[in-house]
């Protein structure tokens, strides 16, 4: 029986690389071999699994983070964030790339939706990073690498899936996961000084003559209302769950009618934005709520088959450490990462690890912060990084493929180099 959990699982991932849908592909397969291998009265064990994932009241917080995230891709705050935030660093070196990362995080804090973050900061600030002469590496490799940090930085919707899938708190993993998202930023900051350092014809400062005119023409009223805003809307849902004032749902909520209220000021309120943003809204959250009951009645077929303790005692005979395991673990997601999307990996992965993870005690906020990152990492692998391919979808024709692998790479580096340090010392998730 635990040879044939085995199966189903292994069946499943060939699958969804075949491109069946995962969500009919986890539920309809589980429930067949569970038909063919089970009791039937084990099916009554069912029903209430996936009522007690359907009233989980932290998963309310995904469709409202996801509303947030695409009410705010509608407000226009990402052309006025880089505008202003490329005239303040202009005069450096590769300011305009500082000034992506430093937008990319702000919008991370803000949306945490990775797909919305890369295409938009692809069609506004690609065409602008080019037309004034930086390297089309240096260019796509920052944006996709920006684009990404929604996965890490709080609140994000990994964070919100992990915290449910590992049934740790998702306040607490916000939390965890800011100072190594802040590291991240400073680490891709830091290579771009450094790159436009010793190649300041491929990062090149604007001329004093574009800086002038942004500086006269309202200044300061550009500034505060391209910065003000946002970052009241990152203090109303970040500060109330790092002060413990409200759990993550309480947040999303805020967050969402904050998010309406910031594209209200922008003038970019109106009936056709509010039905697109409602429409992509319900359609992003079905998806993941039908592969999350898929995914439900996986986890239960796979451990009434023995599965997990299959497993288990596979690990034991190995003598594998639970350092040696947690490196498997590492390996399988970042391979995996490739091919499939970081919601499968979640809910396929993940589920079928942590009674390992428990078994070895291992502390699950940490393991949740190593798989966000690594989940991140995997968005930005060539040659099948998704975040890659949200650039390239976007990118103007002189932007090949080999610019995006290219440019990737230093930036992929730098998240193998933090996932190393939050291996190497767990401590860092627990500052805050």
């Amino acid at each position: 029986m635990e040879f044939i959990a085995i199966i189903l699982f292994v069946s499943i991932l060939v699958l969804i690389l075949y491109g069946f849908p995962v969500a009919f592909t986890l539920g309809g397969l589980s429930i067949l071999y569970a038909i063919c291998f089970l009791d039937p009265s084990s099916f009554n064990a069912l029903p209430p699994r996936i009522m007690g994932v359907m009233s989980n009241y932290v998963l309310i917080a995904v469709p409202l983070f996801i509303y947030m995230g695409i009410m705010l891709e509608k407000s226009g705050l990402a052309e006025s964030l880089l505008e202003t935030m490329s005239m303040l660093f202009g005069r450096l070196n590769g300011g305009l790339a500082i000034s992506v990362v430093i937008v990319g995080a702000l919008l991370a804090a803000s949306t945490g939706i990775v797909g919305a973050t890369v295409i938009t900061m692809g069609l506004i600030s690609l065409p602008t990073m080019l037309k004034r002469g930086y390297d089309p590496a240096l260019a796509s490799g920052t944006i996709a690498s920006s684009g990404t940090l929604g996965q890490i930085i709080p609140p994000s919707v990994v964070l919100v899936l992990l915290g449910s899938v590992l049934n740790v708190s998702v306040g607490d993993l916000f939390k965890a996961a800011l100072i190594p998202g802040l590291l991240l930023v400073l680490a891709y900051i830091v290579f771009i000084i450094f790159f436009a350092q010793f190649n300041p014809d491929k990062a090149p400062a604007l001329t004093q003559k574009e800086i002038d005119a942004f500086k006269s023409n309202g200044y300061w009223g550009k500034i505060i209302k391209a910065f003000l805003i946002p970052f009241l809307l990152i203090a109303a849902v970040l500060g109330s769950i790092l002060a413990g004032i409200a759990s993550p749902t309480e947040a999303a909520a805020v967050g969402a009618f904050g998010a309406l209220i910031l594209t209200w000021t922008q003038g970019k309120l109106n009936m056709k934005t509010l039905r697109e943003v409602m429409q992509e809204t319900t359609h992003l959250t079905t998806m993941v709520f039908i592969i999350l009951l898929g995914a439900t009645t996986f986890t239960f077929v796979f451990r009434e088959l023995g599965g997990d303790y299959f497993l288990i005692s596979s690990i034991e005979q190995a003598n594998l450490s639970p350092t040696a395991f947690l490196i498997l673990v590492m390996i399988v997601v970042f391979v995996a990462g490739f091919f499939i999307d970081f919601i499968e990996i979640i809910f396929i992965i993940v589920p079928v690890v942590t009674p390992i993870f428990i078994a070895f005690d291992i502390n699950l906020l940490w393991i949740g912060i190593l798989l966000a990152l690594n989940l991140q990492t995997s968005f930005l692998t060539p040659p099948f990084g998704f975040s890659l391919f949200y650039l390239k979808g976007v990118a103007p024709p002189g932007v090949k493929t080999i610019h995006l692998y290219k440019g990737i790479i230093p930036f992929l580096v730098i998240q193998l180099v933090i996932l190393f340090v939050v291996i190497r010392w767990p401590g860092i998730i627990s500052i805050i």
